[in-house]
């Protein structure tokens, strides 16, 4: 892992301080950087949201599909988890805990916009961190490639009905046309632009693409910490007045990563899938795509939403669950073989 990815937590952390701080002393730049808006789209986190997400597409090479039927069980249980199983039991645990148990300590207006952001954290599956975490557990990397390849495809698809789906259950107004824009301006384009540019460098090489994501990777975390100071100006008041929002937040959805980490480790061995698999399956299983989360819900309900607030504490929390993740499969290496030999 790079310095920036190691320590995402820390450099999340001071953001929020940052963020907090510049919004209570000069709210004025924000507000007027809150309204630079087109057809609800705020434009320098469009930006900022392009500059995070195609460096992170362009790892992306979906010539690997065809690898799919290698390891079926393995993708199968991963499908399974990502989109019959993470957005309904996010739904649910917002449901119990946000809506329920800290129901009386979190601000009543903002209870939906919680969920919701919820939501769009567990509706995106992971994309680029979970080679990180792949490599960590000496995972097999053609199924996390590829599985993460069917996974972009599938998003591009199921990702607006299924948000729109969970919010209607949870009784929330979806507006559609916003919905539909976020997903086409954060997924279809970006998938495209970066699978030109991905060509155009393998035209000269598969070095000079490694050269360049490189060199993006520190750019694709700046942009990345840059909205959220602009996120954590805009939240500053919130956060000041009730500084366990956060605490609370993170409760579901680190319950949520290890559950369906452990669920998904556990039905691939029960299917007598290999450790190699089994291990990115859990993780790529519990990871969530949170550069999408953080756009889509700026998009449909604000920066001072609620909503953006939750898919930002997906990001505080996702380096730390998920190596304690990536801890438990190595460690667990030893009885996940003895049961693929009973």
């Amino acid at each position: 892992m790079s310095i920036f990815e190691r320590y995402l937590t820390v450099w999340v952390f001071l953001c929020i301080v940052v963020g907090v701080v510049l919004g209570q002393m000069i709210p004025a730049p924000f507000h007027w950087l809150g309204g630079l808006e087109i057809a609800k789209v705020n434009i320098p986190v469009g930006l900022l949201i392009w500059v995070m997400i195609i460096p992170m597409l362009l790892r992306i090479d979906f010539g690997a599909l065809h690898e799919v039927r290698r390891h079926w069980r393995g993708i199968g249980v991963t499908l399974f988890i990502n989109w019959a199983v993470k957005p309904f039991s996010m739904a649910l645990l917002g449901w119990l805990f946000i809506r329920q148990l800290f129901a009386p300590y979190l601000p009543a207006e903002q209870l939906d916009s919680y969920i919701a952001g919820l939501v769009l954290l567990a509706a995106a599956p992971c994309t680029a961190m979970v080679f990180v975490w792949s490599r960590l557990v000496n995972g097999e990397p053609l199924f996390t490639l590829s599985q993460v390849a069917l996974n972009d495809t599938i998003m591009v698809f199921a990702f607006a009905p299924l948000v729109a789906l969970l919010l209607g259950l949870s009784a929330i107004v979806v507006p559609w046309d916003t919905l539909l824009v976020s997903v086409v301006l954060y997924i279809v384009i970006p998938v495209l632009l970066a699978q030109i540019w991905r060509r155009l460098l393998l035209a000269r090489g598969e070095e000079a693409l490694q050269r360049t994501l490189h060199a993006l990777n520190p750019v694709s975390i700046s942009a990345l910490l840059l909205t959220l100071i602009l996120l954590f100006a805009f939240q500053g008041k919130a956060i000041v007045e009730q500084p366990l929002i956060i605490a609370m937040l993170a409760v579901p959805i680190t319950i949520q990563v290890y559950f369906t980490s452990g669920f998904a480790y556990w039905l691939n061995r029960r299917f007598g899938e290999a450790h190699c698999v089994a291990g990115p399956s859990a993780l790529i299983g519990a990871s969530n795509f949170f550069e999408l989360a953080v756009a889509a819900a700026i998009s449909l309900f604000g920066f001072e939403s609620g909503a953006a607030l939750a898919t930002v504490v997906g990001v505080l929390i996702e380096v730390p669950v998920m190596l304690s993740v990536v801890y438990l499969v190595k460690r667990s290496a030893g009885w996940y073989q003895a049961g693929m030999q009973d």
